[in-house]
């Protein structure tokens, strides 16, 4: 029986399972990936956020975020991402490019209703998240429904490395192939 770092199928197998590990457990290491976005300036941005959803049949993923935080003007002005994810274990390192729709008010509403309290504070903050304040107090935080936006993500392409012991394996699936893979030189 082969590794599943030997296979394409076995590699974008785990590539999901990363992803959905993410989505259920917060200690995974896709539930932390890093987002990047071109700003309107045409600059490179990249931050971490939390995988709120993995969906591999359908080829998506999820974020929430504040709707007034810089990287909802980025994907208004360039609605493509890329998503990454190390995961030190499986030696794996995931890259995906992903063509992302902003939803908010009355179509997340459902989604808005069902966050914990605590969580609903992330969304609303006074001033805009990323603006210069006073001090490290100098903001408030008021759950606000209004400012609450979902990421819906559409996976274009996936990338997986696996970094072997003694031999490194990278193959890129894309959504225009059928998520058939090309193996590509690490």
């Amino acid at each position: 029986m082969s590794e599943w770092f030997e296979t394409q199928a076995g590699m974008l197998d785990e590539v999901w399972r990363q992803l959905t590990r993410g989505v259920a457990d917060a200690k995974a290491p896709a539930r932390h990936p890093v987002l990047a976005t071109v700003s309107s300036d045409g600059l490179p941005e990249a931050r971490t956020v939390v995988l709120r959803a993995a969906e591999r049949s359908a080829a998506r993923i999820e974020i929430h975020t504040d709707l007034n935080s810089a990287k909802i003007g980025a994907l208004r002005h360039q609605p493509m991402a890329a998503l990454h994810v190390w995961a030190p274990r499986a030696r794996l390192q995931i890259r995906a490019g992903v063509s992302v729709t902003i939803r908010s008010g009355d179509a997340v509403a459902d989604m808005w209703a069902r966050l914990p309290d605590g969580a609903r504070g992330n969304y609303g903050v006074t001033p805009a998240p990323g603006t210069p304040i006073a001090d490290e107090t100098g903001f408030s935080r008021e759950a606000d429904p209004a400012a609450f936006a979902v990421l819906d993500g559409a996976l274009q392409w996936i990338e997986a490395l696996h970094l072997g012991r003694t031999l490194h394996r990278r193959v890129l699936f894309q959504a225009e192939a059928g998520w058939t893979g090309q193996w590509l030189a690490p």
